[in-house]
């Protein structure tokens, strides 16, 4: 089995976990208008299960495969996903409608919010790129998964070290920023269907977003 198949040890919990940790205090921090409602109850829902998975994990690396905190971890991200889709939605609708945050008087707290739910979107998607190419953090250690469904430029190099180097979440964070801003792949291919799906989604919410916020945003300012 070659380096590249299989790492010596697992991908630390803290960079995903920070990740987490920020879409939540993104989303509790919405004005209220296009927040959820209650409140507090999918941020809160979304809390529980960080501790639970934090509290349940082994170690500070993903090294052991666990079916049931994979499980939990999906959820959590799935929830935080309908939050952010919700409160996007929201927001759409006052600036098609001009009223809540679209008002003339309101271009800054437009602009925040819309920030907000867009950098929340690029966290929540570079999560599921990260939680799914070759199975997902632990199946990537244990080189369980043989074929890539990203396409990193390391692992085209014949290097010594690129041989040994491994995607970890920083990077697919930073494969969902650069796709969110140029609205298409960039140094980071795609491979398989699912991911140039996903991208596909991707781009075009944030297409949605940009255009609409930033526009609304100038004429309010004009």
């Amino acid at each position: 089995m070659s380096q590249r198949e299989r790492r010596s040890e697992g991908e630390s919990v803290v960079g995903v976990c920070a990740a987490v940790i920020v879409a939540i205090g993104l989303t509790m921090a919405l004005p209220a208008r296009i927040a959820n409602r209650p409140r507090w109850l999918l941020p809160g829902l979304a809390i529980l299960l960080l501790v639970v998975l934090l509290f349940s994990l082994r170690d500070v690396r993903f090294r052991h495969p666990h079916r049931v905190l994979r499980t939990l971890g999906i959820i959590l991200i799935a929830l935080l996903s309908l939050a952010n889709g919700l409160s996007a939605a929201r927001l759409i609708i006052d600036i098609l409608r001009d009223q809540g945050l679209a008002h003339p008087d309101n271009a800054a707290d437009l602009l925040l919010a819309g920030g907000a739910i867009w950098l929340t979107n690029v966290i929540l998607f570079g999560i599921w790129y990260w939680g799914a190419d070759r199975g997902g953090a632990v199946q990537r250690t244990l080189g369980t998964h043989e074929q890539p469904d990203f396409l990193f430029p390391q692992m085209q190099l014949e290097d010594r070290w690129a041989l040994a180097w491994e995607p970890e979440f920083v990077d697919y964070f930073y494969l969902s920023f650069t796709n969110a801003t140029a609205f298409s792949p960039t140094d980071v291919m795609p491979l398989a269907r699912w991911a140039k799906l996903t991208m596909m989604v991707q781009s075009s919410i944030s297409i949605m977003l940009v255009v609409l916020v930033v526009a609304r945003a100038v004429n309010i300012l004009k």
